[in-house]
């Protein structure tokens, strides 16, 4: 089974670049879904979590609240280690279930799947794939994309932007860079002759596909 890691940055596409790969019948770990998951159950990211930012994370019913979280973390002047000790303490638990769930899909029989995560490489991710996939947009577009697809203000939009990684951290690690500049007709037709280029296409046609939920 080939897997095939997908990142880049806020607003450059990669959620558009996921729903291609699902057209192709490529099943997708998603990362930060598999995240918000864990915050939704009782369990040992959610006790490490307490045990390391206190008991105001939580909400009324002892699970991790996003937004709570969000605020110890984010705003401080410490933010970056805060930062780097979130990440310290979710990134394990996101791995275990990434790789429960590249596991299953080999056992069923799936020649081809994708890891989907914005922080791919800081979670080692990366190593559990054959190549990397990095979608890059300018500056200007993803702003734009962000400020129109979660109702952010222009500052606001700018802020997250400014927190995110260089299009040159991209270059550096991944296998292939493809620009999302234009529409997603051509980010389709710029995935889809990557994908015949790599081959996985080439595995996944005349493949019975399995059923993927």
């Amino acid at each position: 089974m080939q897997v095939i890691g997908l990142t880049g940055s806020s607003g450059a596409g990669k959620s558009a670049a996921a729903d291609i790969f699902r057209t192709f019948g490529i099943p997708i770990l998603d990362a930060d879904a598999i995240y918000h998951a864990l915050l939704l159950k009782h369990g040992d990211c959610t006790n490490e979590l307490t045990a390391t930012f206190g008991n105001d994370i939580l909400d009324e019913k002892g699970l991790v609240s996003r937004e709570r979280l969000a605020a110890t973390v984010f705003g401080k002047p410490n933010t970056p280690a805060l930062l780097h000790t979130l990440n310290k303490v979710t990134h394990k638990y996101v791995m275990s279930e990434l790789k429960k769930g590249l596991a299953d899909f080999k056992a069923r029989g799936v020649v081809a799947a994708v890891i989907d995560a914005p922080l791919l490489f800081e979670a080692n991710a990366h190593l559990e794939c054959d190549f990397v996939i990095g979608i890059i947009a300018n500056k200007n577009l993803r702003e734009a994309r962000i400020m129109a697809r979660d109702s952010l203000s222009k500052e606001a939009a700018e802020k997250r932007l400014n927190a995110q990684k260089s299009d040159d951290f991209y270059r550096e690690r991944c296998d292939y860079i493809l620009e999302n500049n234009a529409d997603k007709a051509d980010l389709q037709k710029a995935l889809t002759d990557l994908l015949l280029k790599t081959g996985v296409l080439k595995e996944c046609v005349n493949k019975e596909r399995p059923s993927i939920h």
